[in-house]
Formats: C-alpha cells, structure tokens, sequence
C-alpha cells in the first residue's frame, strides 16, 4: 500500500472536523508534562472542543482551499489543534485559562468565525464571555429596567392603600 494512501483517512479525518467549525485554534504544547496534557484535554473535551495533534503536512493537506488555509504558515513544530462547531471562542477560552496555570502553553493562531488571528487577538478572544453569559446580561439589561418599573408602582400602590 503506498504512503498516500495510509494518509489519505488522517486528512479526510481533519477535513472532517474542520467541516462546520466555528474556530480553531493552534497551540504550541511543548514541555507541557503528561498530568497537565490529561487536565487540558479533559477540560477542554468537557467544554465540547476537539483537541487534537495531528502531522502538520497532514493539517496543511486538509486546510488547502478552505477558510482555515490561513494557518498554514503557523504549522511549524509541535503544534496542537482545538476545534469548536458550536462555540466560536471556547477553545481560545478554554486554552487561555489552561495558560494561566500551565507556563509551556503557547499560542500559535487560528481561524475565528473564518477569519484568521495572531496569537495576540487570540488571547483577545478569549476574554469574551460565552454565548450565553452575554445573552444573561442582555436580558438582565432589559429586565432591570421593568423591574424597577414594577417597584415603584408597587410602593405607590402601598402608599395609597396606607393614606386610605
């Protein structure tokens, strides 16, 4: 069986991941020892992130001609992939508090919403709240308003059933 062939499901396997994701982010996991590669892996996989690491010729192959294509000049060295459908800023959050205990971690880049950032927006990135968190405070925001509203009417209410 030639070479080709034996790597042709590996990139059919990162196209597939790939298909559908809101981001990926690239990192650099050298030095990390083995129990916090375990912790990042777990939190991440809890969080609903594939990380994965995979040949970087292979990941170079299954990004050609796709929105991720950007990163290519990144695939250097050890490199690892996070990768979201659902949540585009998960795995740079999720990485990023990982950096805050775990010194070795690095960001590379990745693609966010298909467009491509350094590792400095990256860490931008991560400082945005979830979905849903913003979603709260929006409603909270609408809500606070109508609340307050009800309260005063409320004391006006007792007010005049006391005067009364």
């Amino acid at each position: 069986m030639a070479k080709v062939e034996l790597k042709q499901p590996v990139i059919d396997e990162i196209s597939l991941l790939l298909d559908g994701a809101q981001a990926m982010v690239l990192v650099d996991y050298r030095g990390l020892t083995v129990e916090e590669d375990t912790t990042l892996r777990k939190s991440l996989r809890e969080a609903g992130v594939t990380y994965k690491v995979f040949k970087n010729t292979l990941v170079n192959r299954a990004i050609e001609g796709t929105e991720f294509a950007a990163v290519a000049e990144l695939l250097s060295g050890p490199t690892a992939i996070a990768i979201s459908k659902d949540d585009a800023t998960v795995p740079a959050r999720v990485l990023y508090e990982a950096t805050k205990t775990m010194d070795k971690l690095e960001f590379k880049g990745g693609v966010v919403a298909g467009v491509f950032y350094d590792e400095k927006m990256i860490k931008v990135i991560a400082t945005i709240p979830s979905r849903e968190v913003l979603l709260g405070k929006l409603l909270g925001s609408i809500q606070s308003p109508i609340t307050n509203f009800a309260r005063v009417i409320k004391q006006i209410a007792d007010n005049s059933e006391s005067v009364a």
